[in-house]
């Protein structure tokens, strides 16, 4: 590895930082392959006024597992699918024994949270930094604020655009019609 990489203009840092993302992403999902193999929302069977319900509201699209299985391919679309990741990471983790915090919270940090993370999340410097200092002394609330943030993000920016798609109008259109 280049050992000044600091020399590099930021933009092809960042690029590089997509495209480690991107392939971190597709090696990690091998059922979401652009080759054109189905993939899980392809054989989903739902029924019929499940899809109205998640445009009540965010929490129900991601109460629902079909829902949450094609928001997720939306968001895999947009090359933002680790947003939702992130979010279930900080449910799991709110449920897990507390000998086991340190390391589940660490390895969520590396994963998502950290500069050079591979999955990095878009989150301020200061929530950044509340979170690495509150994971010094990992409790179930430690990803509060950052997983607040990334819950935002996603209810006023991807799930709108989920609302307008194909992915999602197309069982609307099924149940009016079935």
């Amino acid at each position: 590895m280049c050992r000044r990489l600091e020399l590099l203009p930021t933009t092809c840092l960042e690029r590089a930082k997509e495209l480690r993302a991107l392939f971190a992403s597709l090696i990690q999902k091998p059922d979401q392959s652009i080759t054109g193999q189905p993939k899980k929302t392809d054989k989903l069977r739902l029924n019929g006024d499940e899809p109205l319900k998640w445009r009540e509201s965010f929490d129900k699209l991601l109460s629902s597992q079909n829902g949450l299985c094609l928001f997720r391919d939306f968001l895999v679309s947009e090359f933002s699918e680790e947003n939702l990741d992130f979010y279930l990471a900080c449910e799991d983790y709110r449920a897990t024994k507390t000998s086991k915090l340190s390391d589940k919270a660490k390895n969520i940090y590396d994963e998502f949270i950290c500069s050079d993370a591979p999955r990095e999340v878009n989150i301020d410097h200061v929530t950044k930094t509340i979170t690495k200092d509150s994971i010094e002394q990992p409790s179930q609330s430690c990803f509060d604020m950052a997983q607040a943030k990334i819950y935002a993000l996603m209810e006023k920016d991807s799930y709108p655009r989920f609302l307008k798609t194909a992915t999602y109008l197309q069982p609307i259109r099924k149940a009016k019609t079935g």
